[in-house]
């Protein structure tokens, strides 16, 4: 059964974006390349509206992209990508598919059929997934500045036992954690 990996840039506070919705204080460097390692393997993308409407930036030409970024256009545009919106009337990229609502056992069924893990992306879609014990691992990179504010990684209320798999040092500052969810997925 393929796993749901949650992935997401956070500040050292919690924070994936700031109180004015920017995030210009991550620091991709030397991260870039080992998030593009993180996702080839994954089959399918599940995003909710603002960060599909962020990445959808990779949709385009492959050699439009500076030859360091290149190779995870490609890697991006390999993946199915599922976007959960109400506002959305179309999904541009091949290969996305636009879905009205999150529905867990949809969900749920996309991992027990896939051959590939799957990801999600979006800190509010990453909640409805928490919420329903749907998510397996996560994946946070922690980066060095604090923002005081803003869209957290996590919903607030959210309880969970995580099991540290694995972390990594970037000369950069960024520091990589994976974890597992104790209790997630089925």
């Amino acid at each position: 059964m393929a796993k749901l990996i949650y992935i997401t840039n956070a500040s050292l506070d919690g924070y994936i974006e700031d109180a004015t919705g920017a995030f210009d204080w991550i620091d991709p460097g030397q991260v870039h390349g080992f998030i593009t390692d993180l996702i080839r393997p994954i089959g399918t993308h599940l995003y909710g509206r603002r960060l599909f409407e962020t990445m959808a930036f990779w949709a385009g030409p492959i050699e439009g992209y500076p030859p360091h970024f290149q190779d995870f256009a490609r890697v991006w545009q390999k993946a199915a990508k599922i976007v959960f919106s109400r506002t959305l009337t179309s999904a541009p990229p091949p290969d996305t598919r636009l879905e009205h609502d999150f529905d867990p056992e949809a969900v749920r069924t996309l991992k027990r059929q896939s051959p590939h893990d799957l990801m999600i992306g979006g800190a509010a879609l990453a909640r409805v997934a928490l919420d329903a014990d749907l998510v397996d691992e996560c994946h946070l990179f922690l980066n060095p500045v604090l923002v005081g504010g803003g869209k957290p990684a996590f919903r607030p209320a959210v309880r969970r036992q995580l099991e540290l798999l694995a972390t990594r040092r970037f000369d950069n500052g960024v520091v990589h954690t994976h974890y597992r969810v104790r209790g997630g997925g089925f």
